[in-house]
């Protein structure tokens, strides 16, 4: 693979060097020796591995040396845990590690803060659903894994959803020459349609017929969304009086609007 000049870090990682897979085991067996050079050489000659894989990442706008950075925590971290008699590739080991970490650190750091039991449920859920998908060799729907999860599937369905990436309203989705089409541009703005803003009006003037006393019923009932009980403690009558006077307000509201 070759990979062009890239500096990161302060790294020009043109220069790193490259360890042949042949000489891995006697790397790992200095390791395993307490041999601090060889496992120094050992992080370097893989960092064009954790390059290759912070270039995936490169789209979302992160800061690439501190992705670069988190992915070497990953790199160490498959080192530390790595087992020659695994009879597998150091780097088919060592990519879902590194991958890991940077995505630990995304959600970690996302503007958006998900709660670590919903995150947990989430991933949880690929977990089922990857044994599901191998064992039917079909893709599971959601009910299923929910199922196997003995877990509400609207928990499940909130959950996975949580974890999701937010995109930017700003964010191209189609440029053909011309203007940018935007993600905003296929929003409807279901608020401040004519039919929304011609029955806001309408409600408006049918409140404004009402009297002080049904008037500020209908406001705090209806704007502020206190309960009947708080409505009556505020203006001091009875909670049976609010609802009576309550129903009569929209009965009138009724009748002016249509």
């Amino acid at each position: 693979m070759v990979i062009n000049k890239v500096e990161i870090c302060g790294v020009d990682t043109s220069k790193l060097p490259i360890i042949p897979e042949q000489e891995l085991k006697e790397y790992f067996r200095r390791i395993y020796a307490g041999d601090t050079q060889a496992r120094e050489e050992f992080i370097q000659g893989n960092l064009r591995l954790v390059l290759s894989i912070v270039q995936r990442f490169a789209m979302r706008g992160e800061n690439m040396d501190d992705l670069f950075q988190v992915g070497c925590v990953g790199l160490i971290k498959a080192i530390d845990n790595f087992k020659t008699e695994l009879d597998v590739k150091f780097s088919t080991y060592a990519c879902p590690m590194i991958i890991g970490e940077i995505r630990r650190y995304l959600r970690d750091n996302n503007a958006i803060r998900v709660s670590r039991s919903l995150r947990d449920t989430a991933y949880k859920a690929f977990q089922v659903r990857n044994a599901l998908a191998g064992k039917n060799s079909e893709e599971p729907s959601i009910d299923e894994i929910a199922k196997e999860m003995q877990l509400p599937t609207e928990e499940v369905v909130f959950a996975l959803d949580a974890i999701q990436d937010p995109i930017s309203l700003s964010q191209p989705v189609y440029q053909d020459g011309g203007d940018a089409l935007y993600v905003m541009d296929g929003i409807a703005d279901e608020r401040n349609s004519d039919e929304i803003w011609l029955t806001s009006i309408a409600l408006k003037d049918a409140v404004a017929k009402l009297n002080e006393r049904e008037k500020n019923i209908i406001y705090m009932r209806y704007f502020d969304g206190k309960t009947q009980m708080e409505v009556s403690e505020e203006i001091g009558i009875s909670q049976a009086q609010v609802s009576r006077l309550e129903k009569s307000a929209i009965l009138h509201m009724r009748k002016s609007y249509t």
